[in-house]
């Protein structure tokens, strides 16, 4: 079936998407604390023709799933946003910058949800002719995927994903130049592991070094060995990232402290890596300390998987991308050791991610997400919208 003009009606609702990310924008909410944000979402989908609109089914009293019921039988797919902001205190000069102090969209989730909802009133203004039924998950909890996993908390929930046979996600990307759609066919982004590793030893006057067992030079020998990693453990074809990020070691000038603590993270794209990493770090730390009579105790953390696209969506994306974009704008893109959530839902469906790139530097949109004047080109809002509503109709008629 011939799918509609989806390109030529998100262009005629431009002005309402980009209404919709301004208030997003001006009332920015933490993770799981999205509240108004949700309510809002929630009466804006049952205004539009949606069903089953349900606020806070997973467990906590944020984020919105409902459904569009297309007029005929078919499959179900899903379209994904993350609704929640961070804990930056905005320097933009918008006029319609965060009228809560301290908390800012810094990432593009004020676009995604509007871009999800002008997908969302696209399709059910043609949902008789729509085959199956599409999925809308405004998800919380993307920012604080380490403590607060939005996405895990959806998966585990079941209802968002129940008969969900693909599911597609979209990130607003300012690294990327403005109008370009970028997808891989694989590993897109990385895995997200923390750690921290212990090292006791005997602390003592800075005076009398002899008596004691300093954790401090045994910290510094262990940040050395950690970076050798990449290039001793891992076979040189493949990619890692290994880093420490926290020292904390000591409160005078002259004493030795009796514990060092550094905490890092990990980045690969395989979960043997991660493992094997877990492993390194123990045996390092392990093992200098005893060189230097201390001993270490490591706590390690896997928080995200990585995200990996399934070739087929995600190639069935990029051909949709070209009708919306233009050919020459669709760039299949090197994977990047970021992380995002999207992940757990790639783990149990099909499905696939795409960045939109916003960067603009003639528009001041080239700043790095999550800093304090980041902020996207609205003109490629009513893109994502057309594009969101594209994959989901041709997956639908290709099923």
């Amino acid at each position: 079936m011939k799918s509609p003009d989806f390109i030529a009606r998100a262009k005629e609702i431009e002005n309402v998407v980009v209404d919709w990310r301004r208030h997003f924008h001006s009332h920015p909410e933490l993770s799981f604390d999205e509240v108004e944000t949700s309510k809002f979402i929630a009466k804006t989908l049952t205004e539009l023709g949606c069903e089953n609109v349900q606020i806070g089914t997973f467990g906590r009293p944020t984020g919105v799933i409902a459904d569009i019921k297309g007029g005929k039988p078919g499959k179900c797919v899903a379209l994904r946003a993350d609704i929640d902001a961070l804990p930056v205190t905005e320097e933009t000069g918008l006029p319609f910058a965060s009228q809560n102090a301290g908390v800012m969209h810094a990432c593009g989730h004020d676009g995604h949800a509007a871009m999800l909802l002008g997908a969302a009133k696209m399709l059910c203004e043609v949902k008789d002719r729509l085959p199956g039924s599409v999925r809308l998950i405004f998800q919380p909890s993307e920012e604080s995927a380490v403590v607060k996993q939005g996405a895990r908390a959806v998966v585990e929930d079941g209802k968002a994903l129940a008969g969900v046979d693909a599911i597609f996600g979209v990130h607003l990307w300012s690294p990327l130049e403005a109008g370009v759609l970028g997808y891989t066919t694989g590993a897109m982004m990385a895995c997200s592991d923390s750690w921290t590793l212990k090292i006791h030893g005997k602390g003592g006057h800075g005076a009398a070094p002899h008596q004691t067992h300093d954790p401090t030079v045994a910290a510094g020998q262990i940040i050395c060995a950690l970076q050798t990693f990449v290039s001793r453990e891992i076979e040189p074809i493949k990619n890692a990232v290994l880093s420490v990020g926290i020292m904390k070691a000591g409160g005078a000038f002259n004493v030795i402290p009796e514990e060092v603590e550094l905490t890092g993270t990990a980045r690969s794209f395989e979960p043997q890596i991660s493992l094997d990493c877990e492993d390194f770090i123990r045996r390092v730390g392990e093992n200098i300390g005893a060189a230097f009579r201390c001993t270490t105790d490591l706590e390690y953390s896997r928080n995200l998987p990585p995200t990996v696209n399934h070739a087929e969506m995600a190639l069935l994306g990029a051909e949709n991308g070209r009708k919306v974009f233009g050919a020459d704008n669709v760039r299949e893109l090197k994977p990047t050791m970021v992380g995002e959530d999207f992940s757990f839902y790639l783990e149990k469906v099909p499905g696939a991610f795409f960045f939109i790139g916003v960067g603009d530097e003639a528009k001041h949109t080239t700043w790095p997400h999550h800093h304090c004047r980041f902020t996207i080109d609205e003109a490629q809002l009513h893109k994502g919208s057309a594009f969101e509503a594209l994959c989901a109709w041709e997956f639908l008629n290709k099923a």
